[in-house]
């Protein structure tokens, strides 16, 4: 299958990127699992960076300009807001490993399990750290991947963009059941942060998924109408997924169609598949992609001595 990276991807670059972009309780870290996997198959060495570490705030820091923001009468500031992030320094970073294969990163330490593994107390940051030398390819997962402005041209500098993008109950019920899993959160806590950082969804978030070269959309096909009460987060057997393509030139659909059992096109540039086949259906469209930067890579660097 001839895969056409579209017009965003630098199909040049010696040191390919891959950004994976969806907001909190998107399930980006599920693809970045399926990335992992065709990684470790295929010998392909990967450097990763988590959107999360380039936060301008640690969680005290955030807390306090929170607080300072709200008395300001400003009802809108989150982890979504370009402000809160240092967005400057990504960008920073995507350009320094697509022209040299090098760069820096750091870990956000959520709670006590990375405390004891990174040696640092939860909400803080490690220490800056540089990449391993001689990497294949950089993946990327977070917030502000295939972000686009007047000022930050994260976008330009990544090879292949992947949107997470469940419908919007469906992702608000994610966040609520892990927020309350894993962090202790209410019901009522967890809807005061969505709704605080909803403006920014709109304006900071959902205009990346016109950026992204595909978009890999979960769509339940049970009754999420009110996600606040929901007692269990939809099954991958009750959910399709719209897989959409930015360019579909060099997509072999009926090979798609025939591979993923009960997936069907529903546009000139979709594919929905049963929710239960999404792995499979990342498998066989990505590894393809990843092979082509990978192997064009290693051809623009020549043979190594």
């Amino acid at each position: 299958m001839t895969i056409n990276l579209g017009k965003g991807g630098k199909v040049s670059n010696k040191h390919p990127i891959i950004s994976v972009v969806g907001s909190s309780g998107a399930g980006t870290s599920t693809v970045k699992h399926t990335f992992d996997q065709i990684f470790r198959r295929e010998g392909i060495k990967a450097v990763s960076i988590e959107g999360d570490a380039f936060h301008r705030f640690d969680r005290a820091e955030m807390k306090a300009e929170l607080q300072r923001r709200y008395d300001e009468g400003d009802r809108t500031f989150s982890h979504f807001s370009f402000e809160a992030n240092e967005l400057a320094e990504l960008e920073k970073v995507f350009a320094s490993y697509g022209a040299t294969g090098t760069g820096r990163t750091r870990h956000y330490v959520h709670d006590d399990a990375e405390a004891e593994r990174y040696g640092v107390s939860p909400g803080r940051f490690t220490e800056w750290e540089a990449f391993e030398e001689d990497s294949d390819i950089l993946l990327y997962e977070g917030l502000h991947g295939a972000l686009r402005t007047q000022a930050i041209r994260i976008a330009d500098h990544a090879d292949l963009k992947i949107g997470v993008v469940p419908v919007i109950n469906l992702e608000w019920i994610q966040k609520i059941h892990r927020d309350k899993a894993s962090r202790g959160y209410t019901t009522e806590a967890v809807t005061d942060v969505i709704l605080r950082r909803m403006h920014a969804y709109v304006h900071c978030i959902c205009p990346q998924f016109s950026e992204t070269d595909i978009n890999f959309q979960r769509v339940p096909v049970v009754d999420t109408s009110n996600p606040f009460i929901a007692r269990w987060i939809p099954t991958a057997g009750e959910s399709l997924v719209v897989v959409r393509f930015k360019s579909p030139r060099g997509i072999d659909f009926p090979y798609l169609t025939q591979m993923i059992s009960g997936s069907w096109m529903s546009r000139a540039n979709s594919i929905v598949v049963p929710g239960d086949k999404l792995d499979l259906a990342m498998q066989l469209i990505l590894t393809p992609m990843i092979l082509r930067l990978v192997d064009q890579s290693k051809r623009l660097k020549g043979p190594t001595s």
